[in-house]
């Protein structure tokens, strides 16, 4: 039984590096998919949102909030009616931030990570041009920050599907490994 016969949304985690092209594919990928007929929501990233109000600073409360955040996002796309939750970044990222700038995760935030919660993850590469944004700070180490999603997805046992190119290239990429989850 797949997850859309359990009556749950088929949820769909797009993490990577800053600047690495998931909000544009989350959200192109989910027009492509309402185009099809499909009920899919893109879920956007929470640190917008979170910080529109709010000047840009990083501490271990921002990011655990920022975590908890994404989360009831998601939680509330899901009540939504949308088969197909496209997620623009998860706590992946929020680990990976706290790690980077603070030395590790807070014990909240490994409680608010649940990799496994997603039935397809897409790894977004950075091989497409930098975009200056008020919460990049990483232009030149984005390569890095790709190994270090790399490495933690394969200590949680999770084969993500790595897009880059173009982006009709890396749609067409993940709009092929959906349609393996999708019940018709």
């Amino acid at each position: 039984m797949t997850q859309q016969q359990a009556g749950r949304p088929i949820r769909v985690a797009i993490v990577g590096p800053e600047s690495s092209g998931k909000s544009t594919l989350a959200r192109e990928w989910a027009s492509r998919l309402r185009g099809q007929g499909r009920a899919a929501v893109w879920v956007e990233e929470y640190s917008r949102a979170y910080y529109a109000g709010r000047d840009y600073v990083s501490t271990m409360g921002d990011i655990e909030a920022i975590a908890a955040g994404q989360l009831r996002a998601e939680a509330l796309a899901a009540q939504g009616g949308a088969g197909i939750l496209l997620c623009d970044t998860t706590v992946l990222t929020c680990k990976i931030w706290a790690e980077v700038a603070h030395g590790g995760a807070s014990a909240t935030l490994q409680a608010l990570y649940r990799p496994h919660d997603y039935a397809l993850t897409v790894l977004a590469c950075p091989d497409i041009p930098w975009e200056p944004d008020p919460l990049r700070s990483h232009p030149t180490q984005r390569d890095w920050l790709l190994e270090l999603n790399r490495r933690e997805l394969e200590r949680q046992g999770i084969a993500a599907l790595e897009v880059s190119g173009a982006r009709e290239a890396r749609l067409a990429r993940a709009m092929a490994a959906l349609s393996s989850l999708l019940a018709d």
